[in-house]
């Protein structure tokens, strides 16, 4: 499954253990179906 580089976790060492860490964005469809399944805050 050949996927978008921008869609894909990446770390790059700065050096002295400090990484910079990029990760996909969230796919909004899928987080709007998660919390309407996820019943934590329907009060």
């Amino acid at each position: 499954m050949a996927k978008d580089p921008e869609q894909i976790w990446k770390a790059r060492n700065l050096g002295s253990g400090t990484f910079v860490i990029s990760k996909p964005k969230r796919n909004k469809a899928k987080m709007r179906l998660h919390r309407l399944k996820n019943g934590r805050r329907a009060r």
